[in-house]
């Protein structure tokens, strides 16, 4: 049977991101897996061939350092982690453009960090760059900068990464290519005989309870970090299909609409750049816990949040900060520019909205934070 909602995903997206993982590119012995890069790389260069606009998130390079050293394990101090990415980051870019050049597709190293996600002038400088690599039909292989990402600039794992970039271009797809088949209703471990899910509408607890937290041998993400990627992706609006990088032709075979791995179609509408920035991209600075009249009010009534629904300020910020907006139960609701520091939500928080004037005198604004610039998530 025809599957037309992937038929039309997967055959009517222009601009696609993929996201390969270490272990996809990884051999038996934790070396570069020059024959999967070619693979890939061919994928690739036909579907540029089709007219479709291409962005490659690659992890790899830290494991291609390994390789390229010789070591028996991958390192656990963090300098080291960081020397093995700077070798293997070089080792990576070759083995890519050796396969695309002679295809007729230039390759661009592009090197983030959460950071560039986090400053709205940086953020929009990488969107163009990345729009002009295209337009010149090249191919933008995009890594975090690990040489230089410590914890607090870290994206995690590059399936966030990958869910960001997609965020950044509007990409209407986003292909994650795992070890992994998709995503099981079980443990195939345990159950041999079980399919991973073809479609994946509403991504719940009850998804989440399907996977462990395990991680690959050499990646630092698995599958429950994936899930959290598909949720930021489809939430703004693109559709993401999990599978197998190890699967022959995978890439061609899912753009052709062929029931491949897991699909999560989006779930929410297209959202507006400025507020893919605001809920999607950059890390709040703090939260407002606001009661349910608050909730009801953000939520089902599209109203901005007056004071008087903050019951908690948590965290320290300035005006203008992104701000997280919890409900009691530690649900985040969504995310906001603030109009006031947290100092001054403190002085103010549980108050109507006519004593401003005498709580914060000069005071500019009736909401903490505006509809226009409130993103539920």
């Amino acid at each position: 049977m025809i599957d037309l909602l992937r038929q039309e995903v997967m055959c009517g997206a222009d601009l696609v991101v993929v996201k390969v993982g270490t272990n996809v590119l990884a051999a038996d012995d934790g070396t570069l897996d020059l024959e999967q890069v070619r693979h890939l790389s061919e994928q690739i260069a036909e579907i540029k061939r089709q007219g479709k606009r291409v962005v490659l998130v690659s992890s790899g390079a830290i494991g291609a350092g390994i390789g390229r050293l010789g070591l028996k394990t991958r390192p656990t101090e963090l300098p080291a982690l960081q020397a093995a990415a700077a070798i293997g980051q070089c080792r990576l870019i070759e083995a890519y453009d050796s396969c695309l050049r002679p295809l007729g597709y230039p390759t661009a190293q592009v090197l983030l960090t959460a950071e560039d996600f986090n400053h709205r002038e940086r953020y929009l400088n990488v969107r163009n760059t990345i729009l002009q690599l295209l337009d010149w039909n090249a191919l933008p292989i995009i890594n975090e900068n690990d040489t230089v990402s410590v914890e607090e600039i870290r994206f995690g794992d590059n399936d966030q990464l990958a869910a960001m970039v997609t965020n950044l271009l509007r990409a209407p797809l986003l292909v994650i290519l795992s070890v992994a088949d998709g995503l099981y209703p079980g443990d195939p471990d345990v159950t041999p005989d079980l399919k991973p899910i073809p479609t994946v509408t509403n991504i719940d607890e009850q998804t989440f309870a399907h996977v462990g937290v395990s991680k690959s041998k050499l990646g630092t993400g698995g599958m429950r970090s994936k899930l959290q990627a598909v949720r930021l992706a489809t939430a703004a609006g693109e559709s993401v299909c999990i599978a197998s990088g190890r699967t022959p032709n995978v890439l061609l075979r899912l753009l052709a609409g062929e029931t491949l791995g897991t699909l999560f179609p989006a779930t929410g509408g297209a959202v507006r750049s400025w507020k893919r920035w605001i809920g999607f991209t950059k890390k709040p600075k703090g939260t407002y816990v606001v009661d349910a009249g608050a909730r009801l009010a953000l939520v089902e009534r599209g109203k901005s949040l007056l004071p008087v629904g903050v019951v908690e300020v948590v965290g320290t910020f300035s005006s203008g900060d992104v701000v997280a907006v919890e409900h009691p139960a530690g649900v985040e609701i969504g995310r906001g520019l603030t109009n006031y520091s947290s100092d001054e939500v403190r002085r103010i928080m549980g108050r109507p909205s006519a004593q401003l004037a005498d709580l914060l005198p000069g005071s500019r604004w009736e909401e903490v934070v505006h509809r226009d610039n409130l993103v539920l998530t």
